[in-house]
């Protein structure tokens, strides 16, 4: 049995024409012989009547700080309204087709009712639906811990429970359908130039999507690596391939085999830089336990003697402060800042890398503040006000606009 997963996210399903692509794509899987499991998203975005931050957005009318298995039985409702609707499109269409919860779809989870993690997948319903040819329509984003309570997954948890059904199902593929044609060169609303990759490696995807871009969620692509479950990023609203997730990739056309230097540039906007001026090392470890304590998460860590500078997402901004003065440590804070971030898992030991990125920035005279690097990527903080022209200025110096495939 050949088993497919599609993932279909908010905007796809938020009208009636998505919805009907939707609906196209699932017959295309079965006309091909294929046995589909759809995963859906809540429809639309904030400020649609069924999307997560309009119900979270409820939940805070009537309830200030609304935390624990309430909330989660809130929040889980946009998709179960996805799962439904879409099911009934397909039945619609003649395809019989039964929506589930994540709970009844046999996702397990831990304790928490925010932020869970799958424990477990007890596929037998799904396997006996899959077997008599129905299609199985499972709500992303939630499951139920041990003891039936609806958990939900964070930010991002539907591209989780599509992969991890994928995984626990042996899947073929995971098709993950969103409103672009593929991953991209750099945002196509920034950048006009940026292409769609035929390919890509799970280390780049893995590094895009941590680092901005938001066709996947990282935990998603952790997962397929780990099971080595392959992954198509499509449009829903295009029969083109998209991108296909791997552990291999494939050249561009006219590309030497192995020789892609750069898949992409992302950004991440909203981040403030603090200069913490620390003398002793003791003091050093200090600020760092502080700061876990309370829940920071800290990037572009640069450690000099008397000095440490590292960025952290602007609504962080009060409490890390707070946390440092509460230890009587001076500090510097500079804020609307971004990161653009230059991805390539060819780039390893190829010398001239950042000599490019220096010279396209100063190109447009944006400072560097900071960096960070690895073996496949480059940060660089700048100002946030320069970030259209950093990117368009790294696209085209790695002359990512003649790559597509």
């Amino acid at each position: 049995m050949d088993i497919i997963v599609q993932k279909f996210g908010g905007t796809s399903l938020a009208g009636a024409e998505g919805r009907e692509k939707a609906a196209e794509h699932i017959m295309e899987a079965r006309e091909r012989g294929s046995r589909p499991l759809v995963v859906v998203s809540a429809m639309g975005r904030e400020g649609s009547p069924y999307a997560t931050d309009t119900l979270i957005k409820l939940a805070r009318e009537e309830c200030q700080n609304p935390v624990g298995q309430t909330l989660a039985f809130l929040m889980a409702c946009g998709e179960n309204i996805s799962a439904a609707v879409l099911a009934l499109t397909l039945e619609a269409r003649g395809i019989e087709a039964l929506p589930l919860t994540g709970g009844m779809a046999g996702i397990i989870t831990t304790d928490e009712h925010k932020e869970a993690m799958i424990r477990s997948i007890r596929k037998e319903n799904l396997l006996k639906l899959l077997e008599g040819k129905r299609v199985p329509v499972v709500t992303g984003f939630q499951g139920v811990n041990e003891a039936g309570e609806v958990t939900t997954l964070g930010r991002g948890g539907s591209d989780v429970t599509a992969v991890a059904l994928g995984a626990a199902l042996q899947a073929s593929l995971v098709e993950i359908y969103t409103d672009v044609s593929g991953l991209m060169t750099a945002d196509p609303r920034i950048v006009p130039d940026a292409r769609s990759l035929g390919r890509a490696s799970y280390s780049e995807i893995l590094q895009m999507a941590q680092e901005g871009a938001r066709v996947i969620h990282p935990r998603a692509v952790e997962i397929a690596m780990e099971y080595g479950v392959p992954i198509a990023i499509r449009s829903t609203y295009e029969n083109r391939q998209g991108t296909l997730v791997s552990n291999h990739r494939e050249p561009f056309p006219g590309e030497k085999r192995g020789r892609r230097l750069i898949s992409g540039i992302t950004h991440v906007n909203g981040l403030v830089q603090i200069t913490a001026h620390v003398d002793c090392s003791e003091l050093e470890e200090e600020m760092f336990k502080a700061l876990a304590e309370s829940q920071v998460s800290i990037d572009l860590i640069n450690l000099f003697p008397g000095k440490k500078i590292f960025t952290l997402p602007r609504c962080k901004k009060g409490v890390a402060v707070k946390t440092l003065k509460e230890l009587k440590i001076k500090t510097e804070v500079a804020q609307e800042l971004a990161k653009v971030t230059v991805i390539g898992a060819g780039m390893r030991g190829v010398p001239g890398i950042m000599l490019k990125i220096v010279s396209a920035l100063k190109g447009e005279g944006i400072p560097i503040l900071q960096t960070a690097d690895s073996h496949i990527n480059i940060s660089c903080l700048i100002r946030e006000e320069h970030v259209q022209r950093a990117l368009r200025a790294l696209h085209r110096a790695f002359s990512l606009e003649k790559q597509e495939g």
